[in-house]
């Protein structure tokens, strides 16, 4: 049902409004939620992490770093961000090549973070409302769920990290979709 956002935007029927919404609470909730998903992921490895660490990047804080080497003897530090599969600045490219919002935004966060590179592996976590990770995303969840398979003894933990991942974006939407309701109205009915 059309309504109006408590941010005083006007929401169509498909409630699309709450997936931008600067006063969305979904947004921020799915954030946290997903770098919680990497950290708990990590720790289940056996690779202790930190999320928000100070002090790495002069003005910067990526989400999340390892403790100890990932990969090629550095620590690992990643940065989620997740992109509107549907907003009007990515709609253009995601209508004709799935997944191109995150890509964009990789990119992006891998030049944000260049600096980081000369002592730790930096990985861009980048999601769209829809489903799509970017392709440094995928391949680092593919080598987590095999370490953590590695440790639990069950083939399946990829597949059930990719589950995790996919439940909080759905999750992240649905609360930013219904966040656009003024709390204490009757806006869908």
């Amino acid at each position: 049902m059309p309504h109006t956002c408590r941010c005083g935007s006007p929401v169509d029927s498909t409630g699309r409004h709450g997936l931008v919404c600067r006063l969305s609470a979904g947004r921020q909730a799915r954030h946290y939620l997903l770098n919680d998903i990497v950290h708990h992921a990590l720790t289940r490895a056996g690779v202790p992490a930190i999320k928000e660490p100070d002090g790495l990047v002069r003005g910067l804080r990526p989400d999340g770093a390892t403790l100890v080497p990932w990969s090629s003897g550095r620590p690992l530090a990643w940065d989620v961000t997740v992109a509107d599969t549907l907003a009007d600045t990515y709609l253009d490219k995601t209508v004709h090549v799935a997944g191109s919002a995150a890509a964009a935004l990789a990119a992006a966060k891998v030049r944000k973070y260049a600096t980081l590179t000369s002592t730790h592996m930096f990985v861009p976590l980048a999601f769209e409302t829809i489903g799509p990770v970017c392709a440094e995303g995928i391949s680092f969840f593919g080598e987590l769920g095999k370490r953590i398979a590695s440790v639990s003894g069950d083939p399946r933990e990829t597949a059930f990290l990719f589950q995790r991942l996919s439940v909080a974006i759905q999750r992240g939407n649905a609360i930013s979709v219904l966040a656009t309701l003024r709390s204490g109205t009757s806006d869908l009915h």
